[in-house]
């Protein structure tokens, strides 16, 4: 087939021919004739297939940049953006918490943030301090980075999943100053209290009676009750190139990783969800999602502050409350990542799921088995699924329903935004590159890794990487489009069919997703090791099989581990009593560990991991070894219930 490059020149020509005065049918006969003569028929038919699709995503690209550029010479920030919309609507819910019931409107939103600026500056810290907040998901969450924001200080977003080492590990390596922490993470905080250093202030937040206070603690409401609720004056020298948040990531090195996010792109992802999806102002978003990550944070938050959407949180997702919710507070658009929808079709119908108003709903990981059968049974007209990580700078969004894909990229004017998929060795992952020494792109159909080009001068191409800079150079590979030039590694693979939608197939790298979260092997692998004494353990993700097929993988494990001498053990079997393991989207952690004798206690092992490791970073299989071939052993999917 002849590139669509050459096509992407005839387009061009066709331009060339009308602006030099020769008249459209000519023009046209003349491009024609290079389509017809190089083949282009089939480029043709993309054209004809794909051009309503491109000129609206040209026109969201567009308008993004045009937004970020007017906002950049204004020397505008995120909070200098939401100010704008408070003066336009201080009456207008903000945020709600599905949970309590609380609702802030956006004068109130204001006011909370600016007596977090107050009093933090009153404190004595300056902008470019780091402040973490490790607190469950609620309107004081939002206020508190909002708040540290305004006053030019950088928050730390912790995961209210770490426990002790990975824990202590993001605090160091964010270099706070502070710690804001909620009374219900309390006892989690006073595990690490003694390790954290003399010179990190500790603050709680909520309700909590000076018994329950820990030790170097200060109250955090009554001190905000105290401070002005008066606004701010804008930092000097803040825009948007300077930072916002971080963001902690699952990496493929090892433990979380903190993911810088400027101004620019918080404000970049808010703003191609809200246009790629012609969100409102009247639409109200339902978000369910951690507001320690991107999706609940960026793309749901993000609606309220820049474009004065109500936003109602909960702190975790409830399959039996979902629709409840959508229908008590007229929500019209929801998120979701692959789990929630998985989760709601397996729920009995009710009366509810036929009377809301959610017609949009956004996320990522909804498999296309299941996508018809989503929006047919709940009325869900349009599902936007996209691709993206809180770092990247190639980001994707299905912006026409295409079932299955995750985005797409124009193939008449694939420079417009410059990503690729490029040939990878699939055991190594080590990009392929000619002869030329540059990276080689991939066909139609062909599988292939996602790189995006690097600009820093521009905010849609820049990539601002991490706080380490060795994990910031890890990402980054050079002579992909041209020779000398710099491009982001996404890591993950994908493949593009013949009209330019992209769908996702796997992640690279030493990493697997479950329920909802990428989980670092070398991280389970080290604190698997530390706590059986450095034994070999070898961490990987398998995926497993529905609940109606799990008797038969049972009787197949039986007779597989009988002819290996392979133990394989559920450690975690309230999975399958309570929710259910089997069908969830991404992959269970199996660990193998080598022991030669046989003396593990799987349960000893269980407790331990309950006190290190997120719940959803505990490997849910354990196979037991004489010794551990690190170079890759055949995963085991079977379990033995009856050993407990």
């Amino acid at each position: 087939m002849r590139a669509p490059g050459a096509g992407s020149a005839s387009v061009a020509s066709l331009v060339l021919l009308w602006l030099l005065g020769l008249p459209w049918t000519w023009s046209t006969a003349v491009a024609l004739g290079v389509y017809v003569g190089g083949g282009g028929w089939r480029f043709l038919r993309i054209v004809c297939k794909t051009a309503r699709r491109d000129l609206f995503g040209l026109f969201v690209l567009m308008r993004v940049r045009l937004e970020l550029r007017w906002h950049q010479r204004a020397r505008h920030t995120i909070p200098r953006i939401f100010q704008e919309v408070v003066r336009r609507q201080p009456e207008h819910l903000a945020l709600v918490d599905a949970g309590s019931g609380v609702c802030w409107t956006f004068a109130q939103l204001d006011a909370y943030s600016n007596a977090v600026a107050n009093l933090f500056c009153h404190l004595g810290y300056t902008p470019g301090d780091v402040v973490a907040i490790f607190l469950e998901g609620r309107p004081e969450f939002v206020g508190l980075w909002l708040g540290l924001a305004k006053a030019g200080m950088e928050a730390a977003l912790l995961n209210v999943n770490l426990r002790r080492e990975p824990l202590i590990f993001c605090l160091g390596t964010s270099g706070a100053k502070a710690l804001v922490f909620g009374r219900e993470l309390a006892a989690v905080v006073a595990e690490v209290s003694g390790q954290l250093g003399k010179s990190l202030v500790k603050f709680c937040s909520g309700d909590v009676g000076p018994e329950g206070v820990l030790p170097d603690t200060q109250l955090l409401d009554p001190l905000l009750k105290e401070a002005s609720t008066a606004p701010l004056a804008q930092p000097p020298g803040k825009g948007m190139d300077d930072r916002l948040f971080y963001i902690y990531t699952s990496g493929t090195t090892g433990l979380p990783k903190a993911a810088i996010v400027v101004h620019s792109r918080y404000y970049r992802i808010a703003a191609f969800t809200h246009h790629s999806y012609s969100m409102q102002a009247a639409d109200v978003l339902y978000d369910c999602l951690p507001l320690y990550h991107s999706a609940g944070n960026i793309i749901g938050v993000g609606q309220c502050l820049i474009y004065g959407l109500t936003v109602v949180l909960r702190k975790k997702f409830s399959a039996s409350r979902f629709w409840d919710d959508c229908v008590k507070y007229n929500c019209t658009v929801v998120q979701y990542i692959g789990e929630i929808c998985r989760y709601l079709l397996k729920q009995p119908v009710s009366e509810a799921e036929g009377r809301h108003r959610v017609r949009l709903a956004v996320g990522n990981g909804l498999r296309p088995a299941i996508w018809e059968e989503f929006t047919e049974r709940f009325g869900v007209r349009q599902v936007g699924e996209f691709y993206g990580a809180t770092e990247c700078n190639c980001s994707i969004a299905n912006m026409d329903g295409k079932v299955g894909s995750c985005g797409f990229n124009s193939r008449i004017l694939p420079n417009v935004y410059p990503i690729r998929l490029v040939k990878v060795n699939e055991d190594t992952m080590e990009l392929l590159r000619d002869a030329q020494g540059l990276c080689i792109p991939c066909q139609a159909g062909e599988p292939g890794l996602l790189v995006g080009q690097i600009n820093q001068q521009d905010p849609l191409r820049r990539f601002d990487g991490y706080i380490s800079e060795s994990a910031t150079s890890r990402k980054i590979t050079h002579s992909v489009f041209r020779k000398g030039d710099s491009a982001y590694l996404s890591g993950d693979v994908l493949v593009m069919d013949e009209l330019g939608y992209m769908y996702f197939r796997d992640r690279s790298g030493d990493t697997f997703r479950w329920r909802g979260e990428n989980v670092s092997t070398t991280e389970v692998e080290g604190v698997l090791s530390r706590l059986l004494g450095q034994t070999d353990v070898a961490v990987y993700g398998v995926a497993v099989p529905e609940n109606g097929l799990m008797k038969s993988a049972v009787a197949q494990g039986r007779r597989e581990c009988s002819r290996s001498s392979i133990k394989c053990l559920l450690l975690w079997r309230a999975l399958f009593q309570v929710e259910g393991t089997g069908g969830v989207e991404g992959k269970a952690g199996m660990a193998a560990i080598a022991d030669p004798h046989g003396q593990l206690s799987p349960n000893a092992l269980y407790q331990e991991l309950q006190k290190v490791l997120a719940p959803y970073a505990r490997p849910i299989f354990l196979r037991l070894l004489p010794q551990v071939d690190t170079t890759g052993a055949a995963p085991c999917l079977f379990v033995y219930p009856s050993v407990f």
